[in-house]
């Protein structure tokens, strides 16, 4: 147990896999819902059953401990029953982003190495142009559907027997998750059944999860934040969740007062969105006791204007795959600094660091700039088959982060910006995070992203991206003028765009590369 300014945090998980976890709940709360999901529920030990179900058929198609399974399901209890199937057969689930096009997941399916796929009618069609490049062997389809070589998964279920593998410990795989690739293919970040239990385990006490609350689930299950924050925390507390396929706007706030959802977790660009939306004039959500971000920096406007409107309490937190999830949160009961990512999670290390290739960590001190480096039971055991990308991430135990921040006299942490994003024009280092705060505190601006062009005197220049609100005009020259007495000339953005959209992950994230690409390819 640790003390701090969490209170009382337990960092030992009292099981050694995911299937201790699983069979401890469904004999404290197998009757209670555990899942709702449109107009059907699944009690724990409904749930339970049809993962065990689900393993056994995995078994029956010659699967042995540590084969990997990719999982190609939008939100459902069917990408659920794999995902859980894998926790409790000793399988290692590979879950795959529902927005990547053909080519993408061909190379994620071959790299993986992977004999099984799960997946829906329609994504097995996008998949006809390279199916005769896959190493696959047996494709289970979600639905009824006439596809030669594949069966239906809940046909195959129907034959299949309950399996439990009896041997699983901490360090063994259950999954990996593909990154989004910035920059040449994707890399499989490795997590084992440890990595999973420390950061859900943890990351249950840090919100306060009880097992009357109820979760609301709106991110996308092949991605930690969902996993961890929503599905695995509601597991330890013995809680439930309402899983939605995603974000949905006009029935959000109905959704969360139906079932008096007390926690979700959401990105910054859900939070823009609901402070826009008129339908929501009025509400109070003060009922929500953690309203979790993560995935990208709150911009604190949004952050103000959230809370002013909705009286959520908003908990910013930091994390990636290659840390499973959680790496940092500001504390619920504790002090929150808004902007803040704050303090590293109980069990884990965080540090700012000028980190080098040549395995030389060097620690900097409070208030100055460096890269983020994490250290503790939630870092990968690896990229898949990559070991020299591996070994260029962790270096001493610690896990690069490529996230640039700095850290207060208090201990709480702040993001100023990805490495890679930095942007050095004519030899100044600016963090386009920094401006991106000021824009957001002009009335028209809705959304935005500041990014560095290529330019052949400065090397960079600065460029900003803007949405505007809705009814809401301005130029180029207004957005200068209203920067010009609040950051440094130079940081002034050079070129001012106003588009309607931004390409985003499918957890929200901006993607500042392929803005770039975009306008480099207009222009």
């Amino acid at each position: 147990m640790q003390q701090g300014p969490f209170g009382n945090i337990k960092t030992d998980p009292p099981f050694a896999s995911l299937a201790g976890l699983w069979q401890a709940r469904v004999a404290s709360h197998g009757a209670k819902t555990f899942v709702y999901f449109g107009n059907t529920q699944y009690s724990y030990q409904a749930m339970w059953e049809r993962a065990a179900k689900a393993a056994g058929l995995l078994h029956l198609l010659g699967a042995q401990k540590g084969e990997h399974v990719a999982v190609w399901i939008p939100n459902s209890p069917d990408f659920l029953t794999l995902w859980f199937a894998a926790m409790l057969g000793g399988y290692v689930a590979v879950t795959v982003n529902t927005l990547l096009k053909a080519l993408e997941v061909e190379y994620i399916l071959n790299d993986c190495d992977a004999r099984i796929l799960v997946t829906t009618p329609h994504f097995w069609q996008m998949l006809q142009p390279v199916r005769d490049r896959l190493k696959l062997q047996h494709i289970l389809l979600t639905e009824p559907a006439n596809f030669t070589g594949t069966r239906n998964l809940h046909d195959a279920l129907m034959q299949a027997e309950p399996f439990l593998a009896n041997d699983l410990t901490r360090s063994d795989k259950v999954e990996i998750i593909y990154t989004s690739g910035t920059t040449g293919h994707p890399k499989g970040v490795v997590l084992s059944h440890g990595n999973l239990l420390y950061n859900s385990y943890v990351t249950h006490q840090l919100i306060d999860l009880q097992e009357n609350d109820t979760a609301l689930c709106i991110m996308p299950l092949f991605h930690v934040n969902a996993q961890i924050a929503s599905m695995l925390s509601t597991l330890w507390a013995g809680a439930s969740v309402v899983l939605e396929d995603g974000f949905k706007p006009r029935t959000f706030i109905d959704t969360l007062k139906k079932y008096r959802c007390t926690t979700f977790s959401g990105v910054p660009t859900i939070y823009n969105y609901l402070n826009e939306l008129p339908e929501a004039e009025g509400e109070d959500l003060s009922f929500l006791k953690a309203c979790i971000c993560g995935a990208a920096p709150m911009p604190v406007e949004v952050f103000n204007k959230f809370e002013a409107k909705f009286r959520g309490k908003i908990i910013e937190g930091y994390g990636l795959s290659e840390g499973t999830c959680v790496s940092s949160l500001n504390p619920l009961y504790g002090q929150r600094k808004i902007g803040s990512i704050g303090l590293p999670i109980p069990g884990q290390e965080m540090a700012i660091a000028n980190a080098r290739l040549d395995e030389r960590i060097e620690f900097l001190p409070d208030g100055e700039i460096g890269e983020i480096v994490i250290r503790g039971p939630n870092v990968m055991q690896g990229y898949y088959k990559k070991e020299e990308a591996t070994r260029a991430t962790i270096v001493g135990g610690w896990l690069r982060t490529g996230d640039l921040g700095q850290r207060d006299s208090d201990g709480y942490f702040y993001i100023t910006g990805r490495k890679k994003e930095m942007i050095i024009q004519g030899g100044e280092n600016i963090y386009p995070k920094e401006i991106e705060e000021v824009l957001y505190r002009f009335p028209p601006v809705a959304e935005c992203a500041v990014v560095g062009l290529p330019d052949k005197k400065y090397g960079e220049i600065v460029a900003a991206f803007i949405i505007l609100k809705e009814g809401f005009s301005t130029t180029a020259a207004e957005i200068r003028a209203f920067l010009r007495d609040k950051i440094a000339n130079y940081k002034i953005p050079k070129v001012v765009e106003f588009v309607t959209r931004f390409p985003k992950t499918a957890t929200g994230k901006i993607q500042k590369s392929k803005i770039v690409e975009e306008y480099l390819k207009k222009s």
